[in-house]
């Protein structure tokens, strides 16, 4: 229940984006706001897949869920505290990864697409403003 007001949040979100393309709300600040809520919810649902793709116990993931032989020598050599967060990577030996081959390249994505919302979000209103102090 708690997720669903995130979520449908972002449902409107999508829907406004979509509506404000035909009638020239992108020009508003209000539709580059709604565009930074979709991609910021859009990249960390996909982070998060990322970073719990193993589960609680990487061994029995690798070996139950995915028929993978699990390395436990090649892990602690190239475990390194960082590579955690980005880009995601959860191995279960030298071949085969347990990230999807999708999430990262869409937490980058959506991610440029958040600073390129608020970089937006920011033009509009100072021009916004501008126009309003300019025209009193």
């Amino acid at each position: 229940m708690s997720l669903m007001i995130p979520l449908l949040i972002t449902a409107w979100s999508v829907w406004r984006l979509a509506r404000g393309l035909h009638a020239d709300d992108w020009r508003r600040p209000g539709w580059f706001a709604h565009a930074a809520w979709v991609s910021l919810v859009i990249t960390l649902i996909a982070w998060f897949r990322g970073l719990f793709s193993g589960g609680l116990d990487t061994e029995e993931a690798c070996q139950y869920w995915h028929h993978q032989p699990y390395d436990e020598t090649y892990r602690r050599a190239h475990l390194d505290d960082w590579s955690r967060l980005f880009p995601l990577s959860n191995k279960c030996n030298a071949g085969y990864d347990l990230v999807p081959v999708w999430v990262n390249p869409t937490v980058a994505v959506f991610s440029l697409a958040f600073v390129a919302a608020l970089a937006g979000l920011v033009w509009t209103s100072a021009n916004r403003l501008w126009r309003r102090r300019r025209a009193s």
